[in-house]
């Protein structure tokens, strides 16, 4: 119970609220190394084993690192990092559909499919609010300022005065928080691919020279681009 209380990260809510011990023995420990076995809780796992576990005499038996990798290939990235804005495991698990942790009540409050705009009909929770908000700043190019805008404030919490809307300084440090994993994530994803790299110059019609390098790559049988810098030419 006493460590129950240290099992408050996000990531824990993907995962069955109570672990099984275990004690194994064998040749080089007949004592027995204690461990506590943390079950998913998808319905059909991804990976090989449901399972993740914890050795308690281990200096990282507090890590979470597993734990993301496995929740990451049942849930989703996406899920995963919304999830992971919340502030702990209970705000996750507070996300459900009849008491069932539902991946489309994590995410987004709507979905995209090409030019049609879905909407849910559940309010967003704090957590949903906060990656929803993150998602358009960033997509739209809003300054964090704009969440204290009275008109804003106005249009969000008409006929629902509850609804959470984070305050600038939040939505600033939330969207640290997304490019710091999004850097990580296209770090190690350069990493494991084969780069080409090319260049494309003009002039704007105010008579400016600008130049943009790109990086090409492939993933998955799915050609993709990105812009690595775009330089102006004095």
């Amino acid at each position: 119970d006493e460590l129950s209380k240290e099992w408050n990260a996000p990531v824990y809510a993907f995962f069955r609220p109570r672990p099984l011990a275990e004690t194994t023995r064998g040749y080089k420990n007949m004592n027995g190394r204690r461990s506590h076995i943390f079950q998913c809780a998808v319905k059909s796992c991804m990976n090989k084993s449901r399972n993740v576990r914890h050795y308690l005499d281990k200096g990282d038996s507090k890590s979470t690192g597993n734990m993301l990798k496995h929740a990451r290939k049942c849930w989703g990235i996406d899920v995963v990092e919304a999830a992971c804005l919340a502030k702990s495991a209970d705000e996750v698990r507070a996300i459900t559909i009849r008491g069932v942790l539902h991946a489309n009540s994590i995410t987004t409050a709507f979905k995209r499919t090409g030019n049609n705009i879905t909407y849910s009909h559940k309010q967003h929770t704090r957590a949903q609010s906060k990656a929803e908000i993150v998602r358009w700043v960033c997509e739209s190019m809003r300054p964090f300022e704009v969440v204290a805008d009275c008109g804003f404030q106005s249009l969000m919490k008409t006929g629902r005065p509850e609804y959470y809307i984070p305050s600038p300084s939040t939505v600033s440090c939330d969207v640290k928080q997304v490019f710091v994993r999004a850097r990580t994530r296209m770090a190690k994803m350069l990493k494991a691919c084969a780069l080409n790299f090319a260049t494309d110059a003009w002039t704007s019609p105010n008579h400016k020279a600008f130049i943009a390098i790109t990086v090409h790559f492939e993933i998955n049988g799915v050609a993709l681009c990105l812009l690595l810098d775009l330089v102006e030419v004095a």
